[in-house]
């Protein structure tokens, strides 16, 4: 049986074929920018392999809410219904599923060199696990046991609203309130947010958010306060997810930013500011958090998928 399977975020689309023989194959990363729309972007994919090599069912993870047949992503302008890109696609099976979903399906085969853990704690077995992750957009979704196997649930934890943590924080979160009458946490933990936080906290010019990382690699104080904050709000929303979801299975951190940026972040606060709860400090002491660090987490997430679809 082969899978077409994509990882489909707001700027980029990772594409791959797997089988039962084989975990990934044809192994693919588009600009979404370069494609009127996903359904141009996998058929060019599905176009450029041998026919041998093509698939018959499709399982695509989307930076998007999925609730029914049509799905409208949010940080790109892409809208299109399921059934009819099944169709266009030729795919005798599909599915959609949330992009941190799909990660969330992968957690348990993540070992070793593809996960950093970043601090104290131990991983209960058959506990909850959570994900969180900053990119275009800030993904959350959780990992349960139920009756011996483990059911991912996705949500949109990323827009819960943004608390301070201290006066320098609050007097941000009071601009971007002020200015787009919400502040979520996405809203600064993300891409766009990292320009956004910049910009807030030194009373500059809006940067791109590869840039600031330029300036912070190369010593620039004020983009490196600027990551700080970023790891610190960060910090706090994990840590408020970790006690909604129970998560003792251990929290992970994915997304397509913080990889980039490994030493910075485990040596930043964030570790501190995630067991800074007070009383519950000790409570989220014990559980431990990773940030991933395998190339390809979300279509190892949709590869475990399949297989449980073949099961």
């Amino acid at each position: 049986m082969k899978y077409l399977i994509a990882d489909v975020g707001g700027t980029n689309t990772r594409c791959a074929i797997s089988n039962a023989a084989t975990s990934l194959q044809n192994i693919r990363t588009f600009s979404n920018g370069d494609f009127a729309s996903l359904t141009t972007l996998l058929k060019s994919y599905l176009d450029s392999l041998h026919p041998d090599h093509r698939p018959n069912r499709g399982v695509l993870a989307v930076a998007a809410p999925i609730r029914n047949d049509t799905v409208k992503m949010i940080n790109i302008d892409w809208q299109f219904s399921s059934s009819q890109l099944q169709a266009q696609l030729e795919l005798q099976h599909f599915d959609i599923l949330n992009d941190f979903e799909a990660l969330a399906n992968g957690l348990t085969k993540l070992h070793g060199d593809a996960l950093l853990q970043v601090g104290s704690g131990e991983i209960l077995v058959d506990k909850p696990k959570a994900v969180i992750g900053p990119g275009t957009g800030l993904g959350v979704a959780t990992l349960v046991p139920v009756n011996g196997a483990w059911k991912a649930i996705s949500g949109e934890g990323g827009h819960v609203t943004l608390a301070a943590s201290d006066d320098r924080e609050a007097m941000i979160i009071a601009q971007i309130r002020e200015r787009f009458g919400h502040c979520s946490a996405e809203r600064l933990i993300s891409g766009p947010g990292l320009s956004l936080l910049h910009s807030a906290l030194h009373g500059c010019e809006t940067r791109d958010a590869a840039e600031i990382a330029l300036l912070a690699e190369s010593g620039n104080p004020e983009a490196e306060q600027s990551f700080e904050m970023f790891f610190r709000l960060l910090g706090t929303v994990a840590a408020n997810l970790a006690l909604t979801a129970g998560a003792f299975g251990g929290v992970y951190i994915g997304g397509g930013i913080i990889p980039r940026h490994t030493e910075k972040f485990a040596a930043s606060g964030f570790r501190r500011r995630f067991c800074a709860k007070g009383r519950y400090g000790n409570y989220l002491e014990s559980i431990p958090t990773f940030l991933i660090t395998a190339e390809h987490p979300t279509l190892t997430g949709l590869v475990a998928y399949t297989q449980n679809l073949d099961d």
